[in-house]
């Protein structure tokens, strides 16, 4: 089963990158939401519900996408070798 990983780089299927900063809970709904900072622009926190975060592009409505998930987890390599 596919989780949000706290500390961990995603790219949104239009492009973007993402920094997962904590996992949390709507406090009128008790869903579980995922908090996120954009990697461009002003870095922005956003929040999203997990279920969201983790679903499958919409393929119908974006036809192009070029991946399977709407945040999908990045391998990100030291470029320092660590």
């Amino acid at each position: 089963m596919r989780n949000a990983e706290i500390g961990r780089v995603y790219r949104h299927f239009k492009g973007d990158y993402y920094l997962v900063e904590n996992l949390a809970h709507d406090s009128e709904t008790g869903e579980a939401v995922v908090i996120y900072r954009k990697l461009y622009g002003d870095g922005g926190l956003w929040v999203r519900p997990l279920a969201m975060f983790l679903e499958k592009v919409d393929t119908e409505k974006y036809p192009d996408a070029d991946q399977t998930y709407r945040f999908e987890l990045q391998q990100i390599d030291s470029h320092a070798g660590h």
